[in-house]
């Protein structure tokens, strides 16, 4: 069976009796692509959420998941028929070092479904235990990088940001230790796929260019239908997925989330949001801002984004080369070509985004600047990048407006650039109730803010108290609305709630 067809195929939804239609591609694979691996039990696994929108989403029954043999897989101890799970091979430049062998050290995939939609979705634990791939880990997760990544992946997800997401999560009942001991917990993870441009990378650092054939067949036949049959395809799938990931980083960079460990192992080949370890949303504006502890130089930081994900894809194109011609020179002309897409199709993301944030229906010379110059005018003054934007949307009704301004240590430099905004505007056709609701529309109110979600994990680990997690999820679900009541969880921390650093929870 060739790898278009094997990432193609459909099944019939409960044709095995069990309580998920498990259609699993990746495992019809070569076996060099994965290890299979058995259930690693725990000793006591509790439910701390399902998410029941998605598990429909999916034609999982909630309430299924949320019994016995829910939480029994959900804890990685036994699998419902038709689960295959494996440990997935890639490699990665981790900080721009090259490692040829990464792969899931503390995860597995334990199968494929087929969504409401029709669309292809692995299912995969987080925390689950040690494979081969582990590198002298113990396969574990924390509590607190669980409840990170299902708050920060699901509030991109109601943002509209490409992502994986959160189906369910458990504690372990054991210990994990890394700087101290903590509570354990296992997260299953939804994702398009969890190819990622390391995986490519682990296969042609071995010279194994059938692999990489095979994975680019796979690829294309599961994420880019539409490019099968092109006259060359590797070269449209390098395309394809540069387009994707400007797009991706465009909207990262439109909402100030940092997402602070970009290496090509976390870096998904669909254009998804994958890995939310030492990740945030950034407070005060900086276009330096850093959260990462192990980001020492700063390599990572909020302004570097766009620049990394073309050095990563840069690194994508690299193992594509004897795919692309046989010719060296040839080859590398063609990726260059590919790659030189990115800056065109970022900037159209990432200006035709900021217009809308600033309530600009038309392109106009000079938007550009004018966006530059307000973010340059919000680092100089410390101004909170989500309350600035936000506020903008009331600044355009008369006797409304004032929180935009109240961000800047000087306001006087928001009056010199409301005053060139404001006679833009004038050149616009909306009325001011209706310009207002669509810059609500893409400004959020309320983000997974840092002090919020460690308060979340404190609460959790050191409580027991899963409350907050609850209420900051349901906030976040929202996060363009007006929510009376929850003001609080839209405003910056105080001095003494800031958090500065995040770490990954290995």
């Amino acid at each position: 069976m060739s790898a278009s067809t094997t990432a193609a195929r459909t099944a019939a939804p409960g044709a095995d009796g069990g309580p998920i239609a498990f259609d699993n591609s990746y495992v019809r694979l070569a076996e060099r692509f994965f290890e299979r691996v058995a259930p690693m039990p725990v000793a006591d696994p509790k439910l701390i959420k399902v998410n029941e929108a998605l598990a429909r989403q999916l034609n999982i029954d909630p309430d299924w998941l949320s019994g016995p043999e829910g939480i029994a897989m959900l804890a990685g101890n036994s699998f419902p028929v038709g689960a295959e799970p494996i440990a997935e091979a890639y490699a990665g430049h981790q900080f721009g070092q090259f490692v040829p062998q990464l792969g899931d050290g503390r995860a597995m995939l334990i199968g494929e479904v087929l969504d409401a939609d029709g669309r292809r979705r692995d299912i995969q634990l987080k925390g689950s235990g040690p494979t081969r791939f582990s590198r002298a880990g113990d396969g574990r997760a924390a509590l607190g990088p669980v409840l990170r990544e299902y708050v920060v992946g699901e509030a991109m997800a109601a943002l509209g940001i490409p992502t994986t997401r959160t189906l369910g999560a458990v504690t372990t009942g054991e210990w994990v230790y890394r700087e101290t001991r903590l509570p354990g917990a296992v997260l299953a993870r939804v994702a398009s796929s969890h190819v990622r441009i390391g995986t490519f990378q682990f296969f042609a650092a071995r010279g194994d260019t059938d692999a990489v054939r095979t994975l680019a067949d796979y690829v294309i036949a599961r994420h880019y239908p539409h490019l099968r049959g092109a006259t060359q395809p590797a070269f449209a799938l390098l395309e394809a997925v540069t387009g994707a990931v400007a797009e991706l980083v465009a909207r990262w960079m439109l909402v100030g989330f940092i997402h602070g460990v970009m290496n090509t192992d976390n870096m998904a080949v669909a254009g998804e949001t994958i890995d939310y370890g030492p990740c945030a949303f950034m407070d005060a504006y900086h276009p330096a801002t850093v959260f990462s502890s192990i980001d020492q130089m700063g390599r990572y930081a909020y302004a570097n984004q766009p620049r990394i994900a073309v050095w990563n894809l840069a690194r994508f194109a690299e193992t594509l080369l004897p795919l692309l011609s046989e010719e060296q020179e040839d080859a590398v002309k063609l990726a260059e070509g590919a790659l030189g897409a990115f800056q065109g199709r970022y900037e159209q993301v990432f200006r035709g985004g900021m217009r809308r944030k600033l309530g600009l229906t038309t392109e106009m010379e000079g938007d550009t600047d004018l966006a530059a110059s307000l973010m340059e005018a919000m680092a100089e003054n410390e101004a909170d990048f989500t309350l600035t934007f936000r506020g903008l949307a009331d600044e355009v009704v008369p006797g409304r407006g004032g929180q935009a301004r109240a961000q800047f240590a000087d306001p006087t430099q928001f009056d010199a650039w409301a005053e060139r905004w404001r006679a833009r505007l004038a050149q616009e056709p909306l009325e001011a109730e209706e310009r207002c609701a669509a810059m609500r529309g893409v400004n959020p109110r309320y983000i997974a803010r840092n002090h919020r979600v460690e308060a979340v994990i404190v609460a959790a680990v050191e409580q027991g108290d899963y409350a907050p997690f609850e209420e900051l999820l349901a906030v976040t679900a929202r996060p363009f609305d007006e929510q009376p009541g929850f003001d609080h969880y839209a405003e910056p921390p105080r001095p003494d709630e800031r958090v500065l650093r995040t770490f990954c929870g290995t």
